[in-house]
């Protein structure tokens, strides 16, 4: 690999005291603020036209104007109604659909052409509904899917594309893609958060989710990338014995990123990809495991930094190959190493800055110092209920190998709270009502060259799926190469329900802290601010009636639960149909996922392991000979079952036992091979760029 200067310090102006220079362009490739502003008052209007959704009903032509004029001075001359396709996780590379059409317009007489774009080509689209994954909403006789902007998104720009956020739907409006039921959530919990509100003496103008998404990835040598057929198809290394070396010295972690190798000087171009679109990507660290690594943006509502997460991944697998890497987003790429997640930090705030779990915001905006443990209670109670649905949202193919790992919480749905404010939501469980006023504690360090510190009240507890972090709810479950946009419309929707029962008690004459009071007593189990970790503590809660559910399959088929089913109508989010055809995408694509890992696994072993081992002369041939034959037969009998979740159950036992077993012989043979006569990139060719890329010096 050739060497070169870091792109960041190749584009950055000259270094001045206080100076703001490099990242002057932060935003200029997303059509909103002072950017969107100064195009729009060239066609008599200005960016605040774009905070009412309503412009696309009489001012879609003037914006679609000042797009076009914004496209043309960026070197952009096509659109795309960008958009997310159900169950993209994993496999689609950006995890979106998109066609881009040129903002050009042909003249067949004088066969000129001139730019064009109009209010019509930016507000709506039409697809194939029916090739994109739908659990038979749509078939090749009713294809129509029907593309609309997403205007709690902002139009961005990347290359000579302008991105229009997009929902697909169907000729009869249910929901084909991700967006949709996340949008649908949206106002659920606008609608009903504000009714709640208001029985407590509040009434802010609206209601919006927040999150902020961290980001773990693992990079690796590409050209060792491209010899592992694994890897390339699925994602993870379905074989490989462990190096002599994993994490435990957890050396790697938060460690100094070195310049003699090419991943930091990738991490920067990427932050710097992500700027221009408006996207704060803020923090980047090496992660514990072996060439794990981490980017964590600023919180955002959740439609924008679901989109703006979706492009960081995108933006991390293209910019990783331009410096020779390849980027791992799947949530187990290595065994017995930390896997990937993408912590989902989500709350509820109003339009004018209230964070209704920021204790202190909530008691003073609504004068009523209860309002912030009512609203806590509702969120309990939601967990407690809806657990089941909580593990739907996460799972992922990726996350049956991460879920009770070292590395992640087990599938067990709890909360942690922390102890002061477990103490208080006790208190006001039995009676005591009031502001919630948290401990302070100052920490003196024995030397004098160290002040004393004020620390948070509460520690962490990372072995904890869904705690509480202060003013936020951190779900730590999520797998790294997810959508989360089924997790945060899972979130919003079961809140919702609570907020509402709880705003249909108090408008018929119960008080809110009766009403809160009772939630909390019904739902205190799932509270547990001890160690997940322990086997102890997972059968205690487990018989304390808590949700557990270790099979991602059984997990998804929770989706067409009656009372989830019932859930969702209600809300306004899914329909029934709308549920099982989720079910239904859903198990195929875990199906599909272990089909391409037990393909690849089939020629890997024929390809790869079994001529190693008969040039070599060692290692288990019969074993492999025979694993061959029982992973076609397994496969075989999954393509027979006659309903995606049979199939979806068959696929789990084949990849979790079957395959598991299989494995073994692979790696037993790596490790009598000789290393001259083994074919595959091992794990300690693949895991260590300070140790085997060498050939990098700046």
């Amino acid at each position: 690999m050739l060497s070169r200067l870091s792109t960041v310090a190749r584009k950055a102006a000259p270094a001045r005291f206080a100076s703001l220079a490099a990242y002057e362009d932060y935003g200029s490739a997303v059509f909103k603020g002072d950017v969107a502003d100064a195009y729009l008052k060239k066609h008599g209007a200005s960016a605040a036209l774009l905070d009412d959704p309503t412009w696309t009903e009489h001012s879609s032509d003037t914006v679609a104007a000042a797009i076009l004029d914004w496209a043309i001075d960026n070197g952009a001359d096509s659109y795309c109604h960008w958009f997310q396709p159900m169950a993209a996780s994993g496999v689609r590379h950006g995890l979106t659909g998109q066609v881009q059409n040129k903002m050009i317009e042909f003249d067949r007489e004088s066969n000129k052409i001139k730019f064009d774009f109009k209010g019509k080509n930016l507000i709506r689209g039409e697809t194939d509904g029916s090739s994109f994954p739908n659990g038979g909403l749509r078939a090749t006789h009713t294809a129509g899917g029907y593309l609309a902007l997403d205007t709690s998104s902002p139009v961005f720009l990347r290359g000579d594309i302008v991105h229009i956020p997009s929902a697909l739907v169907s000729f009869y409006g249910t929901a084909l893609d991700e967006k949709t039921p996340l949008l649908r959530s949206n106002e659920a919990l606008n609608t009903q958060g504000l009714r709640l509100l208001k029985c407590l003496g509040y009434e802010p103008q609206e209601l919006v989710a927040n999150i902020g998404l961290e980001q773990e990835i693992f990079l690796i040598p590409r050209d060792q990338y491209l010899r592992r057929m694994d890897l390339q198809m699925t994602g993870r290394t379905i074989m490989g014995k462990d190096a002599p070396r994993g994490q435990e010295m957890c050396d790697h972690y938060m460690a100094a990123m070195s310049t003699a190798q090419p991943a930091l000087e990738a991490m920067q171009e990427m932050q710097q990809e992500c700027w221009k679109m408006g996207i704060p990507l803020k923090t980047r660290h090496r992660e514990v495991a072996p060439g794990q690594y981490e980017f964590a943006p600023l919180f955002g509502t959740n439609t924008t930094q679901v989109d703006q997460n979706i492009m960081v991944m995108q933006v991390i697998e293209e910019v990783a190959a331009k410096h020779g890497l390849a980027a791992l987003l799947q949530e187990k790429p290595f065994a017995n190493i930390n896997g990937s997640g993408k912590h989902n930090n989500w709350s509820i705030g109003t339009t004018d800055g209230v964070n209704l779990l920021n204790p202190d915001q909530i008691s003073k905006a609504s004068g009523n110092d209860n309002a912030f443990a009512v609203i806590m209670s509702a969120i309990i109670s939601a967990i407690d209920t809806h657990g089941d649905l909580m593990r739907m949202s996460i799972a992922t193919p990726g996350n049956d190998f991460r879920l009770g790992a070292c590395e992640a919480p087990p599938a067990i749905t709890s909360t942690y709270l922390g102890d002061d404010m477990t103490n208080y939501l006790q208190a006001f469980k039995d009676g005591k009502t009031g502001a919630y006023n948290p401990g302070n504690k100052s920490m003196e360090m024995g030397t004098k060259f160290i002040r004393p510190i004020a620390i948070p009240a509460e520690d962490r507890n990372r072995t904890s799926p869904f705690p509480y972090g202060g003013a936020r709810f951190e779900y730590r479950a999520v797998g790294s190469a997810q959508n989360t946009s089924m997790v945060n419309t899972v979130l919003n929707t079961m809140t919702a329900q609570k907020f509402k029962q709880f705003a249909d008690a108090i408008e018929g004459g119960a008080s809110p802290e009766k009403v809160a009071q009772d939630a909390l007593s019904a739902s205190w189990k799932v509270i547990f601010n001890g160690d997940n970790y322990d086997e102890a503590n997972q059968e205690m809660l487990t018989k304390n009636g808590l949700w557990r559910i270790d099979s991602a399959v059984e997990a998804n088929h929770r989706m067409v639960d009656p009372k989830n089913v019932a859930l969702f109508a209600e809300m306004g989010v899914l329909e029934a149909e709308e549920c099982e055809a989720r079910e239904n995408v859903l198990h195929d694509h875990y199906t599909g996922t272990v089909e391409m890992e037990a393909l690849c696994m089939i020629d890997m072993i024929n390809q790869h392991v079994l001529p190693s081992c008969k040039d070599a002369e060692v290692g288990p041939v019969s074993d492999l000979e025979s694993s061959v034959a029982t992973l076609k037969a397994a496969v075989a009998e999954i393509h027979a079952a006659e309903t995606p979740y049979a199939a979806a159950t068959l696929a789990r036992t084949l990849r979790l036992e079957t395959m598991v077993d299989i494995r073994e012989f692979c790696d037993a043979a790596e490790g009598v091979v000789p290393a001259d006569m083994w074919t595959l990139p091992t794990y300690k060719e693949m895991l260590f760029l300070d140790q085997t890329d060498a050939s990098y010096v700046m």
